[in-house]
C-alpha cells in the first residue's frame, strides 16, 4: 500500500477521532444506531490515520504525503 496520508493530515484525523468518539460517548442520542455509526467512523478516522493508507484518497488520486524522492 502506498502512503496517501500526510503528517498534517494525520494529525487532524486523530483530533476528529476523538471529538466524534466523545461525542459519541457523551451525547444523549436517542437512536442507538447514530451511536454505532459515530463510532465506527472514529475508528475509521484512526485506522487510516495510524496506517497511513486513505483507500478514498486512492480512488480519488489524492496523496498528501510528502514523499523525498
Amino acid at each position: 500500500m502506498k502512503k496517501t496520508v500526510g503528517s498534517i493530515d494525520k494529525i487532524i484525523r486523530i483530533i476528529l477521532a476523538i471529538a466524534v468518539g466523545y461525542f459519541a460517548y457523551s451525547a444523549s442520542i436517542e437512536t442507538q444506531w447514530v451511536q454505532i455509526v459515530l463510532y465506527v467512523v472514529s475508528i475509521i478516522l484512526l485506522v487510516t490515520a495510524f496506517t497511513g493508507f486513505c483507500p478514498l484518497y486512492s480512488i480519488l488520486k489524492i496523496n498528501t504525503c510528502k514523499v523525498k524522492e
